[in-house]
């Protein structure tokens, strides 16, 4: 079972630092993703911001998710922080 989502954090050019529950923490690129119909409210940066954490994955308003696997298993891996 992969770990769940802890915390998101929106970064510049549509990056996503994620924070699971196993400790690690792992940068998500969704540039790629943002042709998407579903996805294209993201293109704003202000509603790309609103990102949150809810019950292990992560989400914008109007129920606007991406799948948690993907986040873990093509996220980069960032540090540990002390």
């Amino acid at each position: 079972m992969l770990p769940a989502v802890n915390s998101v954090q929106a970064l510049p050019n549509y990056r996503l630092l994620l924070t699971f529950d196993n400790g690690e923490r792992k940068c998500f690129d969704m540039s790629p993703y943002l042709h998407y119909p579903v996805f294209q409210r993201l293109q704003n940066p202000g509603f790309f911001k609103l990102a949150r954490t809810d019950y292990g994955i992560f989400t914008w308003p109007g129920d606007i998710d991406f799948a948690p696997e993907t986040l873990y298993i093509d996220g980069v891996s960032e540090p540990r922080q002390e």
